[in-house]
């Protein structure tokens, strides 16, 4: 935030203002799903609550873009393409698992809180941005094509299944999976040695 000469903060851009509000929308939903107030995003967001209807037309409006902010896949596809390819294909499977659950189980965190049985129309190209992901994960696996047993995308298609029914919260008691174990069966399978 920039100090004026007087001392007081200098007021933010109308986008930047509509961001913070956002950063202060999102953990509020997951936590409070449809039932948070404007007062409640206002206070997160350290603005008055009029504030917020300078940059959104009503609550709906904050839910929808929190919404299409947290499930657009950006943050994914940058934290895949962050990951080294010339590392051990352990590594890298165990760097793409960790990406997928803190994804997946956003996800189905913000719209399980919502109330909501399928992600909203909200992310323009929603589709081809999850396309780009499972292309992004074929392609750092694809450096390792020699030792895998079964195409890359086949293989990016399995950690994408185990990792979202990983992340799904657990059943009639069932024990949460660990992202190593997801590994571990994956790159091993569940048989011992010489078996």
């Amino acid at each position: 935030m920039t100090v004026t000469r007087s001392g007081r903060a200098q007021p933010l851009s109308p986008q930047h203002r509509r961001e913070s509000i956002l950063d202060a929308a999102v953990p509020l939903l997951v936590a409070n799903g449809g039932d948070v107030t404007t007062r409640q995003i206002a206070d997160a967001a350290g603005v008055a609550e009029g504030t917020l209807f300078r940059v959104f037309a009503d609550k709906q409006e904050i839910v929808d873009a929190a919404v299409a902010r947290y499930l657009d896949p950006t943050p994914t596809l940058e934290a895949l393409a962050a990951i080294d390819l010339a590392a051990p294909v352990e590594d890298k499977v165990l760097r793409i698992a960790e990406i997928l659950r803190a994804r997946f189980a956003g996800v189905t965190g913000i719209l399980t809180a919502l109330g909501l049985r399928e992600p909203p129309n909200l992310v323009p190209r929603h589709a081809e941005r999850v396309r780009d992901s499972r292309s992004a994960i074929a392609a750092i696996l694809e450096t390792d094509r020699d030792r895998l047993r079964a195409e890359p995308e086949a293989v990016g298609h399995m950690l994408r299944l185990m990792c979202f029914a990983a992340a799904l919260p657990p059943i009639a008691g069932v024990r949460a999976t660990t992202t190593q174990e997801i590994v571990d069966v994956l790159l091993n399978g569940v048989l011992k040695e010489g078996r």
